[in-house]
């Protein structure tokens, strides 16, 4: 309530006022916001995929939503996947391999970006590749593909299908594609590149249909998640 003059000088005392308010989510979130993190073995985990907009000394990450452009690009960029905000605060953001790699840093002080070699630590921990994946998936299917095989999220990873985006617009199997497979698969970029191709980098994948951890590499260009490793 408050006491305020009208236009035509009659006071109103302690008189109510009602108003309404929107707010329109940022696509940006600091870099110094804190993840929550989970220990596993010897490795400190975030249980969140990384939602950065800005590089760790505050410099923009573009977000690209054109499909053509999303596929030429050489340098670091950002994109929800199907270009859907509303993805963002479930599953992240999707990134390319050169935002992993640019050295103004993706990664929030305090972590960084984990090798090939820290992601097979973390599988060889939970028992191998053919059982690590389901040790690292969130449970149920509200979010992963029915079945989920073998998700019982032991580790506190907490792995989520957030799909991927494609390098090539001229993909034609997947309409519209460029982007593919949320709620199949969630794939994590590592931070080393492919010794045999310098077009390609590391990284590891998770599926709906079996409780695997798949190790391989893909092109630098495509859009992944990112989960960070604590230094």
């Amino acid at each position: 309530n408050v006491s305020s003059k009208k236009a035509d000088g009659t006071v109103l005392l302690n008189a109510p006022v009602s108003f309404s308010a929107s707010a329109t989510a940022s696509p940006c979130e600091d870099p110094t916001t804190q993840y929550p993190t989970i220990t596993i073995g010897s490795q400190g985990w975030m249980q969140k995929n990384l939602n950065v907009c800005k590089y760790r000394n505050g410099d923009p990450i573009p977000q690209v939503t054109d499909p053509t452009q999303w596929g030429n690009l050489t340098t670091g960029a950002w994109c929800y996947h199907e270009n859907n905000t509303a993805n963002g605060s479930v599953y992240g953001k999707l990134y390319n391999w050169y935002a992993v790699n640019d050295s103004r840093g993706l990664a929030p002080l305090g972590y960084h970006i984990p090798t090939d070699t820290e992601w097979t630590t973390l599988t060889t921990f939970l028992g191998g590749v053919g059982v690590a994946g389901g040790k690292m998936k969130a449970t149920g299917t509200s979010v992963w593909i029915s079945p989920n095989t073998d998700a019982t999220n032991s580790s506190g990873f907490t792995g989520l299908p957030a799909g991927y985006r494609y390098d090539d617009p001229g993909v034609g199997w997947i309409d519209p594609g460029v982007f593919g497979f949320i709620g199949y698969v969630g794939n994590w970029w590592s931070s080393s590149e492919l010794n045999t191709d310098t077009a390609g980098a590391w990284f590891r994948s998770i599926s709906y249909n079996t409780g695997g951890a798949v190790r391989s590499a893909y092109n630098k260009s495509d859009g992944f998640s990112v989960r960070c490793l604590r230094d």
